[in-house]
């Protein structure tokens, strides 16, 4: 799988891309590489990065997370070293970006420097079980106004299906159709598809490629140094 030194996920409310954006930060760091995930979602109060600094910290990942993250303070602040990620060119960066238009807005600052540099991949995190984006055109609107707002065109597609515990083979699987037509509607690739752990065994062999998801809550129960607790990436 060809990594872009910036990768910047975002996608509707609750489809998955905070848990998707700290797993391939873990992956990358897998592979050996200098890695800097920033938290730019400013509407969620709890920012959920912040829930893997931990476990971010112990494999060599860099955390960038706005004061106050994880607490009732209603307007947090976007810290400056988040400029890191455009300026150092040594580090692979990931960027989990506010469901919606609305938290997009703060992507907006970066946006020149990100495309000025040009070596960059911003997925749309497509769960068609999720309300508001049951059909394809559903999350082409959506991903128009996350566009709209900060001002980066979408460059790839990632189907991250699921039910929560519920999810089986099945409700990836039975996605395919919906991702080929938010594909052709979009004009834009299906980068990957992601399911938990156990989920994505038994499909690797139907789907490629597949980057296998452990729940960020599980990872402050796990030794990260212990190789049986890591997530198994295809």
């Amino acid at each position: 799988m060809e990594h872009k030194r910036l990768t910047l996920f975002a996608g509707h409310y609750g489809s998955g891309k905070t848990n998707i954006a700290v797993n391939y930060a873990l992956r990358l760091a897998a592979e050996g590489k200098p890695v800097c995930i920033a938290d730019l979602d400013i509407v969620n109060p709890y920012f959920r990065t912040k829930d893997s600094a931990k476990v971010l910290e112990q494999n060599g990942v860099t955390l960038i997370s706005p004061q106050f993250a994880n607490t009732n303070v209603d307007l947090p602040a976007l810290p400056a070293e988040a400029y890191r990620l455009v300026t150092d060119r040594k580090v692979y960066g990931v960027m989990d970006i506010g469901g919606d238009d609305r938290g997009a807005y703060a992507l907006g600052r970066y946006v020149p420097a990100i495309v000025e540099e040009g070596n960059y991949r911003m997925v749309f995190v497509a769960n068609c079980c999720r309300p508001l984006t049951r059909t394809p055109e559903e999350a082409l609107e959506v991903m128009q106004e996350i566009e709209a707002a900060c001002g980066l065109r979408f460059t790839d597609l990632i189907n991250n299906a699921n039910l929560g515990s519920e999810t089986t083979p099945e409700t990836v699987l039975n996605a395919r159709d919906y991702m080929e037509k938010l594909s052709a509607l979009s004009g834009l690739p299906v980068f990957a598809t992601t399911a938990m752990t156990h989920v994505a065994e038994a499909i690797k062999d139907r789907v490629e490629p597949v980057l296998p998801l452990q729940l960020q809550e599980k990872y402050f129960d796990l030794p990260s140094q212990k190789p049986e607790n890591r997530p198994l990436w295809g």
